[in-house]
């Protein structure tokens, strides 16, 4: 049954993945022709490199994509195809890699075009920019609200270990999933319909990749003012979320270890929670460089390095510590590489 289930699971969110990535894509088309565009063609500035490492980088880039693509889609199979990881928590943390492959895979093919173009040579239309920062944005805000639900996870599984199976039910999983998406498409498409709105004076994006920062900058409208304090009220919002919801959470687990009697399970507890807290920590403090550093116009080749390597650094290390410090996946992985 949970197999079927997350068969059935799997499809419908490829589905809604190029669901909304067309519908996204019909959405600023119909806009493009309800006002006038000076500029349809874009010039992203990308990575300032010489020509001489050009292709050490491109190479370095192109090992971590498909590292990075390979461990986490690795991961799904693993989950997907191993009938004992059918669990709600395994369930959930499969928003994590499929998150990932998205975020990594909306930036790394261009950005490695882009390496081996002259930075003349280096356009993008305009369409094509806003889809990328959307996805770009729905990437960074569903990894805080998918380690969330994650928490949420393993708070009712070790603070109310009895009500566990009528808690975390197939509807429960479904709805946390949905609700950890769902927020992260809201909020981002009001963030991009605020940008692009605007009236466009400029050309060319000042990053690797096209994000809603980089779209409003191109404006030379008064109203921007109002993308900064969306922008940055939302930023706020969802760190302080993320890190309260996830602080609270796993300081009640700590304080339910530390009043328990039962030291085998207490340990268990821990080293799960201590997977979840690494997975957690890397991703906050790569966010909250990338987001410091865009607030820091005089660290802007410092800000375009940290936001390359928030879609690699976290995507690449979270199939590692997460795969590897879970006894069950860890076992299943190394049965099905040596067999």
């Amino acid at each position: 049954m949970y197999h079927n289930w997350f068969t059935y699971k799997t499809n419908c969110d490829r589905t809604a993945v190029t669901f909304l990535l067309l519908f996204c894509r019909f959405c600023v088309e119909q806009l493009m022709d309800n006002q006038t565009f000076t500029n349809n063609i874009l010039l992203v500035e990308g990575l300032k490199i010489t020509h001489q490492s050009s292709y050490p980088v491109f190479l370095l880039l192109l090992l971590a994509y498909i590292f990075t693509m390979g461990c986490n889609i690795g991961l799904v199979i693993v989950i997907s195809t191993e009938k004992n990881l059918h669990q709600p928590m395994h369930f959930l943390f499969c928003n994590l890699p499929l998150n990932d492959i998205l975020g990594t895979t909306v930036i790394m093919p261009r950005l490695l075009q882009d390496i081996l173009r002259e930075t003349s040579e280096r356009y993008m239309t305009f369409v094509d920019c806003v889809v990328q920062a959307y996805f770009v944005h729905v990437f960074a805000a569903a990894s805080h609200n998918v380690l969330m639900i994650m928490a949420f996870d393993r708070y009712v599984a070790i603070c109310n270990p009895l009500r566990y199976s009528a808690i975390m039910t197939n509807k429960m999983v479904v709805k946390l999933s949905a609700l950890a998406w769902g927020v992260s498409v809201i909020t981002v498409t009001i963030l991009i319909g605020l940008t692009v709105r605007l009236s466009r004076c400029k050309y060319k994006i000042e990053s690797p990749f096209c994000d809603n920062a980089s779209l409003f900058k191109l404006s030379c409208e008064d109203s921007v003012a109002i993308n900064n304090v969306y922008g940055l009220i939302s930023t706020v919002v969802v760190f302080i979320i993320s890190l309260g919801s996830v602080f609270i959470t796993y300081g009640k687990i700590i304080a339910v270890c530390i009043t328990s009697k039962n030291k085998a399970l207490n340990r268990k507890a821990i080293k799960t929670c201590a997977t979840h807290i690494a997975v957690y920590i890397i991703m906050f403090v790569s966010c909250a460089i990338m987001v410091f550093f865009h607030r820091s116009p005089e660290y802007s080749e410092n800000r375009k390095l940290a936001s390359v390597m928030f879609h690699i650094v976290p995507p690449g290390l979270n199939p590692l510590v997460y795969g590897l410090q879970t006894k069950e996946i860890r076992q299943k992985t190394f049965k099905l590489c040596c067999s």
